[in-house]
C-alpha cells in the first residue's frame, strides 16, 4: 500500500510540519481579529471559504490529497472555535448513514467484487471477449469505455464504478492512458444521467424546488420542470460529445497534461506517469489465479448481471433503486460462482479482504471529504458564495452567473447535490423575482443542474472524482489536472450558450 500515499523524504516532512503550524497560527489569528462582526446566521463571512479553499490549493500545489484535507478540517474547526475536531467533525462525519454507505458499499462491496474479480480472471476473460467482439485499438478501446459510462448512467458513484471497473482490463490491454479512461468515465457519469433521469436525480431536485414558487407549486411539478429543463442542460450534453470526441481523438482542444499522457501511453505503454500514485493498489491490478482453477467469462458476467439486475432494473418496475443490495449480492453471487467452479474457501476470503485493502485509501480520502464539506456547511460556505454575488443581476447574464456560482460552490464542498441542496432554494425565487417567464426559469433551473456537476466532477474532494480514479486506477491528482481544461472550456461554451440563449428567448 505504500505506492498509494507515497513516502516523505526529510524536506517533504519539514514542508509539511511548516504548513502544518502556518495554517493553525493563521487559522487563530483570522479567528480572533474582527471575527464576532462578521459571523451572520447564515454564514461566518469570508472565513467560510478558507476551509475549503486551504485544502484545494494545498491539494493541487502538493499533490497531497490526505493532509491537505485534514489542514482545511483543522482550520475550520479552529475559526469556528470548535478545536475538538475529532468529536465535533471527524466522529459524527464518519459516523454518519452516508459514509457508512459509501464505506460499505462503494468501496468494500466494490473492491471486494474487483478482488474476486481479478482472483478468478474473469476481468480479464471479459477483456478478450471485449476486445474480439469490438476493441481494435486505442480508439475502439476509448469507445468501447464511453459506451459503458452512457450505458451505466445510473450518476455518480454508481456509474464511476460499474463503467470504470468494467472497461479497465479492456483500455489497459488496448494501451488507453489511465487519464484517458478516467476522464471518460468520470464525465460520462452525472452529465448522463441529467439527460437519461431514469435515477433518483428528478426526485431529489424536485423536492428542493417544490413551493419555492408558483410555477412549481409541488414535488410533482418539480419534476415536470426537472425534464422540461433537459434541452437547456449545455454543459452535460458538451461534457458527453467532448468525451465522445476524446474517444475517436477528434477532440479539437485537448489540455497540456492530457496530451503529455497521451504521448506517454503511445511510445512507451505507461499507462499512469512515473511516480504516480494510483488509488487502487497492487491488490487490485495484480492477477493471482489459483493452480487448476478454469477462469470464465461468467466469472464476471454473473456477478456484473447481479448487480444491474438488482440494482437498475426495479427500477423500471416498482420505480425503486436497489443499490446497496445490488452490490451485496453481487459479491455474494461473484462468492457463490467461485466456490461453485471449485475455488477453497481461504482463496476466496483472501481475494475478498485483499480487494477490500485497495481501496483503503480512497476510504481515508472520502472520509475526510465528507468531513471537511460538513465543516464546509457548518461555515456557511455555500451561503457565503451566494450572498456575495447575488448582486451582480442582470438579467440576461443571470443563467451564467448560477452556473458560475455552481460551479465554484460544487468545486468546493465536492458535492453536485449538496449545491443543490443550498443554491435551488435561492436561485429559483431569485430568478422568478426578476423574470416570471416560464422559458427563463426554465433556463435558469438548467444553469444550476449544469454548473454543480461541472465543479463536482472537477473536484478533488469529490466522490465521483476519488472512485473514478480508483475504478481506473489513476492517481487522483493526475485525474484532476487533465481533466480540469477539457470540463472548463465545455463549461465556458455552456455559460456563452446560456447567455445568447436568454437573450433570443426571453
Amino acid at each position: 500500500m505504500s505506492n498509494l500515499v507515497g513516502n516523505f523524504s526529510k524536506d517533504s516532512l519539514k514542508k509539511w510540519l511548516f504548513l502544518t503550524f502556518l495554517v493553525v497560527a493563521l487559522s487563530f489569528l483570522l479567528s480572533s481579529v474582527g471575527f464576532a462582526q462578521n459571523n451572520t446566521s447564515d454564514h461566518y463571512g469570508i472565513y467560510s471559504i478558507i476551509p475549503p479553499a486551504l485544502a484545494l490549493i494545498l491539494a493541487f500545489a502538493t499533490r497531497q490529497v490526505v493532509p491537505s484535507l485534514f489542514l482545511g478540517i483543522v482550520a475550520g474547526g479552529i475559526i469556528s472555535g470548535n478545536y475538538d475536531i475529532v468529536g465535533h467533525y471527524l466522529i459524527p462525519s464518519l459516523g454518519s448513514p452516508d459514509y457508512s454507505k459509501i464505506l460499505l458499499v462503494y468501496l468494500w462491496f466494490l473492491g471486494g467484487l474487483i478482488g474476486l474479480w481479478t482472483r478468478t480472471g474473469g476481468a480479464q476473460k471479459f477483456a478478450l471477449w471485449a476486445s474480439k467482439k469490438m476493441v481494435r485499438g486505442r480508439k475502439t478501446a476509448k469507445l468501447f469505455a464511453w459506451i459503458m459510462g452512457v450505458v451505466f448512467h445510473q450518476g455518480g458513484t454508481i456509474s464511476t464504478i460499474l463503467a470504470g471497473s468494467t472497461v479497465r482490463p479492456v483500455c489497459d490491454e488496448a494501451g488507453v492512458s489511465h487519464e484517458e479512461l478516467s476522464y471518460i468515465v468520470d464525465s460520462t457519469a452525472s452529465p448522463i444521467a441529467t439527460l437519461v433521469p431514469f435515477n433518483a436525480w428528478p426526485i431529489y431536485i424536485a423536492g428542493l424546488v417544490a413551493g419555492t414558487i408558483p410555477l412549481i407549486p409541488d414535488q410533482q411539478a418539480g419534476v415536470n420542470f426537472f425534464f422540461k429543463a433537459i434541452p437547456f442542460n449545455f454543459y452535460a450534453f458538451i461534457a458527453i460529445l467532448f468525451t465522445f470526441l476524446l474517444s475517436i481523438e477528434k477532440l479539437p482542444f485537448i489540455g497540456e497534461k492530457m496530451r503529455k499522457a497521451i504521448k506517454r501511453v503511445k511510445e512507451t505503454g505507461k499507462v499512469n506517469r512515473d511516480g504516480a500514485r494510483p488509488l487502487s493498489s497492487d491488490e487490485l491490478t495484480e492477477t493471482e489465479i489459483p493452480d487448476g482453477y478454469n477462469s470464465s467469462i461468467l466469472d464476471f458476467l454473473i456477478p456484473l448481471g447481479t448487480l444491474l439486475g438488482i440494482g437498475v432494473i426495479p427500477k423500471f418496475i416498482v420505480g425503486k433503486l436497489y443499490i446497496p443490495q445490488a452490490f451485496m449480492f453481487a459479491v455474494i453471487s461473484a462468492i457463490l460462482v467461485a466456490l461453485f467452479k471449485g475455488m477453497s474457501l481461504e482463496n476466496v476470503i483472501d481475494a475478498f479482504v485483499d480487494g477490500c485493502k485497495g481501496v483503503t485509501i480512497g476510504a481515508i480520502i472520502l472520509g475526510l471529504a465528507v468531513t471537511l464539506g460538513n465543516v464546509s456547511e457548518g461555515l456557511g460556505t455555500a451561503a457565503f458564495i451566494i450572498s456575495a454575488t447575488e448582486s451582480i443581476i442582470i438579467p440576461v447574464l443571470l443563467p451564467a452567473i448560477f452556473m458560475l456560482i455552481c460551479m465554484v460552490t460544487a468545486f468546493a464542498v465536492g458535492s453536485s447535490w449538496g449545491t443543490y441542496a443550498v443554491i435551488f432554494p435561492i436561485a429559483m425565487p431569485l430568478a422568478y423575482s426578476i423574470n416570471p417567464d416560464p422559458t427563463f426559469i426554465i433556463i435558469c433551473f438548467a444553469a444550476v443542474t449544469g454548473g454543480s456537476i461541472y465543479g463536482d466532477q472537477v473536484s478533488p474532494i469529490s466522490d465521483t472524482t476519488v472512485m473514478s480514479s480508483v475504478a481506473t486506477g489513476t492517481d487522483l491528482m493526475d485525474h484532476v489536472y487533465t481533466q480540469i481544461p477539457q470540463a472548463s472550456v465545455a463549461a465556458g461554451i455552456a455559460m456563452i450558450l446560456y447567455t445568447i440563449t436568454t437573450a433570443i428567448l426571453c
